[in-house]
This record gives structure tokens, sequence and C-alpha cells, in this order.
């Protein structure tokens, strides 16, 4: 006889005449438990959507509200990779290891880039308790150099809880030509008429959700929508755009006023709250000049458009759970990562790869790209002025922990609760709050040792007593502390000690916008406070304290990734090297030698192309030439030279200078046979990494056409040199800081 499983129902005998089959009990009905979906925003403020005072119409995210809790008093971390972090683990992003963002590791155990492998994630958690769990969209939780086409994937999002993945591993992308990958493999960005990220992620995401439905409508499902918007560029059809020019020439002063003042109405605000105070370095609207409000309200209506062709995309989300019958049984959230972004600067452009490379243009420069706007060489980016009403009534920005930083629009909408879980709330809640809170919704037990609580008894009523007492914040120095209503907050000067730092106090149970500093007031109270924030940060693995700028913090990183290689070899048919790899760029001295058959001559074709229609660098074969171009924000620079039969190795040297401008040497068989000045080199000359032996996407160049791929068998590989300059780090995370 042999011996069978213990939870084996059946026998086992011999042959199968004399054995009996067993199956385990299968579960047709549907699940009593509700589904999820988690709609995170990137760099939307706290009063961008129309439900929390806007002016642009956000109808899907307004219905959601209206039949749902809209929380006022909802926190995140001033960063994207921290909120999501601790979104996803109920954990403090200090003590699991995403100190601030996810690019790089620097050393200690509170900046790894990435989640600690130990901390179990809530996708981890209900795929345990009978969940699929889906994620479309962002992701921003693996060090830069771990997105590749080959891994490692320890910290993609499969490995980390969740069963399917469609999305964008980094920070940001390009709405028409995005980087994505799914589950865990790249894949190429859709070339077809129309295409746009945002349509395309709701897509999958309804995919995702009709598959479930059809497969496995016995399990309930977990669904993460994290779009690209309204993070830079911003890119939407021009129709969404062109609505809202005139709704914004009021300027961002008066769009303050209106919006507190719909805030007020709507109750979402107490009666008496003030605006803080204008943030430094923004001029009054009525001290710009005609030509500056006529571009910038135009960069406003670009992100307008941009919002609302979001919430258009999650109307289609919210469609599909009516049509499938599913509505009443989906717990929606719908919460912003960070506050409103100032990395446009004091102009913004037209063209985000313009700040994203250190470039500030003024708006008589930018009043001739205008028609360009929202497209694929037109993703703009706002002034910071724009990011300042984004914020309203608070002070301050992304990447700092005043409210302007840290305060979220967040709506719970669960069309199957009770009546009770309507209207607002003015409990503290945080971003840590939100996985133990849907765990309690669930009926699953939240694991041990997280910092959040449940908030779900706020279901039951606005005066429900929820939640924690205390919460501390800190990024790149600054740091905060609420406790019980009374919040201590400074913003720190870069090598300045923190014993000088200025502290401010307020009573945030009457001073909603916290606009009146009460520290001379209140002096013990503050240095309670101050105390608090250091026994909290012991605790929360803080320390070391690092006041660097961003882009020291990533200079100090280990020699890792593609980036740290002197030595780089490229062959034809590899996949294709993405953005965050940073080598795709023309910010380093680089040798770049192609071997190549004797067919190279007698052949059209791409060797290596960086960037696409934005900008970048191509060099390519031509009616018997060597070309080599390079574009970047419209200054052009093309240099070439007749092929001859016998090359076997063709290249170009590029050297960096001191002015921001570059030398180009074309070389054939190792000798210079061509040269030229590029007038401004940038790491940063799209959202499009590198390719080998064809032209991806689309190109800057008006004398090919992509792919214009090289034949098979003409190139044998490409060598690319590194000469490695003391400011190399500084250059890519100058780049990073502008773009996060």
């Amino acid at each position: 006889m042999s011996i069978q499983p213990a939870d084996f129902e059946g026998t086992v005998r011999t042959t199968f005449a004399d054995s009996t089959p067993w199956w385990p009990a299968r579960e047709n009905s549907r699940s009593t438990q509700p589904n999820v979906i988690m709609v995170v925003l990137d760099d939307t403020g706290w009063s961008d959507l129309g439900c929390f005072g806007s002016e642009i119409s956000t109808p899907a995210f307004d219905s959601l509200a209206s039949c749902g809790i809209r929380y006022n008093s909802f926190h995140v971390t001033p960063l994207c990779s921290p909120t999501r972090a601790a979104l996803l683990s109920g954990r403090n992003h200090h003590s699991i290891g995403m100190r601030f963002l996810a690019d790089t590791d620097t050393g200690f155990p509170n900046s790894r880039g990435s989640i600690r492998p130990d901390v179990r994630l809530l996708p981890q958690i209900l795929r345990e308790n009978g969940y699929a769990s889906y994620l479309v969209g962002k992701w921003h939780l693996a060090p830069l150099h771990e997105i590749t086409p080959a891994g490692p994937y320890q910290n993609w999002p499969l490995s980390r809880g969740f069963d399917r993945y469609y999305g964008f591993l980094d920070g940001c992308t390009d709405q028409y030509e995005p980087e994505l990958y799914e589950d865990n493999h790249p894949v190429p960005a859709p070339n077809r008429e129309g295409y746009h990220l945002s349509e395309d992620l709701a897509d999958h995401a309804i995919a995702f959700i009709e598959d479930h439905e059809t497969f496995r409508r016995n399990s309930p499902f977990f669904l993460q929508f994290a779009l690209g918007a309204t993070h830079a560029p911003f890119q939407a059809p021009r129709d969404y755009i062109d609505r809202y020019v005139d709704v914004f020439t009021k300027g961002w002063d008066q769009t303050r006023i209106d919006r507190l003042n719909r805030q007020i109405e709507m109750g979402l605000v107490p009666d008496g709250t003030q605006l803080a105070e204008r943030n430094e370095g923004v001029l009054p609207w009525d001290d710009l000049d005609a030509e500056q409000k006529d571009v910038y309200t135009h960069l406003q209506a670009a992100f307008a458009g941009f919002l609302e062709h979001a919430d258009a995309q999650v109307g289609r989300i919210l469609s599909t759970l009516d049509e499938l019958g599913i509505a009443d049984d989906t717990i929606v959230l719908v919460l912003s990562d960070n506050g409103a972004s100032r990395e446009g600067g004091p102009s913004g452009d037209v063209d985000t790869n313009a700040p994203y490379s250190g470039v500030r243009r003024s708006a008589a420069e930018q009043m001739p790209l205008l028609d360009n706007l929202g497209t694929l060489t037109g993703g703009a980016h706002y002034p910071e002025g724009w990011a300042m009403a984004s914020n309203t009534p608070f002070r301050q920005y992304k990447q700092f922990v005043d409210l302007g930083g840290v305060r979220s629009p967040l709506i719970v909408s669960w069309p199957g609760a009770p009546q009770t879980a309507r209207g607002i709330r003015d409990q503290f809640v945080h971003a840590i709050d939100i996985a133990p809170t849907l765990l309690e919704l669930l009926g699953i037990d939240a694991e041990a040792g997280v910092d959040g609580e449940s908030v779900a008894s706020s279901f039951a009523g606005a005066e429900a007593a929820v939640g924690r007492h205390t919460q501390y914040w800190e990024t790149l120095g600054h740091r905060a502390v609420w406790s019980d209503g009374w919040k201590a907050v400074t913003v720190h000067k870069t090598g300045e000690p923190y014993d000088d730092d200025v502290w401010r106090l307020y009573d945030t149970s009457t001073d909603f916008s916290e606009s009146r500093d009460l520290a001379q007031l209140h002096p013990h109270k503050l240095r309670h406070l101050q105390q608090l924030w250091w026994s909290e940060a012991e605790r929360n693995d803080v320390f070391p304290l690092d006041d660097r700028p961003l882009r020291e913090l990533i200079e100090a990183r280990g020699p890792i990734g593609l980036f740290a290689e002197t030595n780089i070899t490229l062959r034809p048919g590899q996949s294709h090297i993405p953005y965050p790899s940073a080598v795709t760029g023309s910010n380093r001295d680089i040798d770049v030698t192609a071997h190549v058959s004797p067919l190279c001559a007698n052949v059209d074709g791409a060797l290596l192309s960086s960037g696409n229609a934005q900008g970048g660098y191509v060099l390519y074969t031509l009616g018997g030439q060597l070309v080599f171009e390079h574009s970047h924000l419209g200054d052009s620079v093309e240099v070439s030279t007749a092929l001859p039969a016998d090359a076997s190795t063709v290249g170009f040297r590029l050297r960096t200078r001191d002015d921001g401008s570059a030398s180009i040497v074309l070389t054939i068989g190792g000798e210079d046979v061509g040269s030229g000045t590029i007038p401004r080199f940038s790491s940063h000359l799209s959202f499009w990494g590198l390719d080998v032996a064809q032209i991806a996407n689309s190109t800057f160049s008006d004398r090919v056409v992509p792919p214009f791929a090289l034949p098979r068998n003409v190139l044998d590989r490409i060598d690319l040199t590194v000469h490695h300059a003391a400011d190399d780090a500084a250059e890519y995370a100058e780049t990073l800081l502008s773009r996060e």
C-alpha cells in the first residue's frame, strides 16, 4: 500500500481500479471580502481635486468623494518613494531603509534605496489571505541600478507580493514614449496613433480586473493604480489643456484665494482659516509682465488638463466596476504621494527637459514653443507659483516637511459600507495608517510591529476617536513632529548646525493652515516637542541625520550599475538601455567605437541612438557617410564624413567643456576624420534611453525615419569607454534633484 498525504481524503491502492480519487472542495461563490483599489497620484497638491476646492474638473474623484469620506488631515512624506514604502508597509520609512528616494543606496541602514527584505508588504499579506494583487503604473521602490532588462528583480513588484505588474519602475516617465515593464521584463512603448500612458495604464488595470472576474471571481483583488500624473512632464491631449487657459488667467494669487473660499464653503476647512504666507521667491502675479502671465497661464493649463485627463481614466475603471456589478463590493482610495512640486523653478518650461537639465528659460524664450504644449516635445512643468497654489492653503512644497509637502488629499469610498461612512473627517491620519486600516476593514490581522494604527472606526462617524498621538517627519534635514494637535517644524539649511535651526510651533486644532507661529508664546511646549522629535528619531532609525543635498547623497553611492563602469560593450539585438542607467546622456567624456563589417559603407542604418524627438544623439550611416547628430532644447549639431569601403571601426569621441559645451570628433579606424561643437551637453536629453542598431521610437533628426534599423551582420559590437570625472556623479545627481 502506498503512503498517502494526510490531507488526501481519497484512497491510493496499487491500481486505479482499486483507488478512489478525491479533490478539495472548490469555492464557486463570490468572495464576501471587498476588493480594494488604491489610486496613487503623483505630485498632486492638496487643493488640486475639485472636491478639495479646485477649478479643475475631476468628476470621477468628486463622485467618489460624494459617496465616501474625505480626510482633511491626511499626511504623507514629502517624497514619493518614502510615501509609497509607508503605504505598503505600515511602517515609518527610515526604519525600513527608505529614508529618501529609491534611486540609490547611501550606505546606511535607513537609506538603502529599497525596503528591507524582511518587511512584509500589503500585497504579500493579502495574497496569503486569498487576494490577488495587481500593480499598474509607477513603482519607484527599486534602486535605479537594478532597473535593467536583466534585473536583479528582488525589489521589483512581483518579488514584493504583486501577482501582475505593468508600468514604469523609475520616478517619472514620458507619457507618449514611456520606458515600460510588464511583470519582470521590459516591453516596448506602444506605437499607435493617439497613445497616452494614462490611457494605457487604465487599459491594463481594466484588463486585470476583467480577467480576475472571469477566472478568479471567487477571490477578492487588490489593485494599486499608480498614475504618472501629475508628475512632470505635463502631457495631455490638447483639447484638455486649451479649456483651462482662460480659467487660470486670474493667476496664482487669486487661485489661492478662490480655492480657500471653496474649501471653507465645503466644510473641508474651518471658517477663519488663513492662507499661509507667500512662499519665498514667488512673485505676486500682478508683478509679472504680460508675456510671463501668458506663458505661465498656459503651463498651468497643461497641468490642469493632465489632471482632468487622468481623472477620466480613473472614471473608466469605476465604470468597469459598475459594469461587472462589483462597485458596491470595492473599497476605492485616492491620494497623492506628496505635495505639489516646485521643480519647474520660477519660470517653469514648455519642455521639462530644460529645468531637469538645470536650464532656466525666460517666458520670451518659451513663447514660440507654446504650440507644442502637452505633446511629445512639449511636456511641461509649471512655475513654482502654481505649485504654491496647488498646496493651498499651506506653505512650501514637495521635499519640505511643512504642510505643502506632507498634506495630501485622501478619499475613501466604499458604497457597500454603512451610510455613516460619508462626509468629511478631520482625524489625524498618516500613510503608515493605511495598511492597518485596510487590513481591519478586510478582517485580516495586522502585522506585528507596524508603526501605523487602523482608523477604520472613523467610518462610524466624524467624532470617532482614532489613530495615534504622535508622528514625526524628516527629509533632507528638514524636521517636524505632531503630537495631540501641536506641531513643531523647522526648515534646515545644509551645513548649518542642527542646534541653530529655528523651530516654529502651531496649535493645529485652531490653526488649520499652520499660519500662526506660537513658539514665542509657548516655549515649554516647543521644547517638549523638540525632545519628542529626538526620541521618535531614535526609535525609528532616523540617525545619522544627513543634511547633504541630494546630489551629494547620490555621489556617495557605491560603485554599482552601468554608471560606475569604465568599459561598456553593447551588441545588436540586445534590450533597450533604460534612462535610469545614467549612461544615455552627453554629459560625460566618452569614446564610442563600433566594430563593423565592410558592408557598413553600403548600407543605411543607426549604429547607436540615444533619446527621441525631444532630444538626444544618434550615430548612423547614410548614403556612404558616417553621421553624428546631437540635439538638446533645440540646439542641434551635425558632423559627417565619407565612409570608406574598408572601414572596420567607426565611432566618435565626446569631450565636455567647463562652459557647458562639448567637442565631438568622428573617428574611422582610430583616426580623427571630422569634428564639431555641441552647444550644450546634458544628462537629460529626453526621458528615453539608449538603443543599439535601431531608433526605437521617434527621433529629433529630420534626415532619418525610425526604426532606421541596421541590417543584420553589419554591426558586431559597440565599445563605450567612459572617462570618469570628479563631477560625474554630481552632474547625475543634479539631474535627479531637479526631477525628484
